[in-house]
C-alpha cells in the first residue's frame, strides 16, 4: 500500500470516478476533483444525491458507471470503504485510491488480497502536484 510505483502508476490513469463527490466547490470532495479534470483526467462523479457535478453526469454507484474507470477515488467515511472494495471486487475495478484522513485497514487489506493496488490516507491533487515538479 502506498508504494511509490503504485501513485505513479495511478497518476498516469486517465478516467477516474470519484465515490462521494461534492456539488459544493468549498468541499475537498469538489475541488480536489475539479482540479484533476483541469489537468486532463475524465472524472465520473459517484454521488446518489446528485444530478451532475463538473459538468460531467452523476452515477448512483459503481455498477452504474457506463465504462471501467482507471482509479476509483473515494471521499467517504471509512465505515463506508468495505462496501466499496466488494462493489469494486465484483466489478473488477484494479485501482483504489482513498483520500488523506481516511482510513481502513481492514477494507485495504481485503482489496489487496483480491488484486486491487491501494493507496490510502493520501490525496490524489498533492500527489499530482509532486509529480510534475
Amino acid at each position: 500500500m502506498n508504494e511509490p510505483d503504485v501513485i505513479r502508476s495511478m497518476l498516469a490513469a486517465r478516467t477516474i470516478a470519484v465515490v462521494g463527490l461534492s456539488d459544493n466547490p468549498a468541499k475537498p470532495s469538489h475541488y480536489v476533483p475539479a482540479y484533476m479534470q483541469q489537468h486532463g483526467y475524465r472524472i465520473l462523479p459517484v454521488n446518489p444525491g446528485v444530478e451532475s457535478v463538473l459538468g460531467e453526469r452523476a452515477y448512483g454507484s459503481l455498477a452504474d458507471l457506463p465504462e471501467k474507470p482507471d482509479v476509483v477515488n473515494v471521499f467517504r467515511l471509512p465505515k463506508y470503504i468495505p462496501e466499496i472494495v466488494d462493489q469494486m471486487l465484483s466489478l473488477g475495478f484494479k485501482n483504489l485510491w482513498v483520500q488523506q484522513g481516511i482510513v481502513n485497514e481492514a477494507a485495504a487489506a481485503k482489496a489487496e488480497t483480491g488484486g486491487i493496488q491501494v493507496v490510502m490516507d493520501r490525496c490524489i491533487m498533492v500527489d499530482h502536484r509532486a509529480s510534475r515538479r
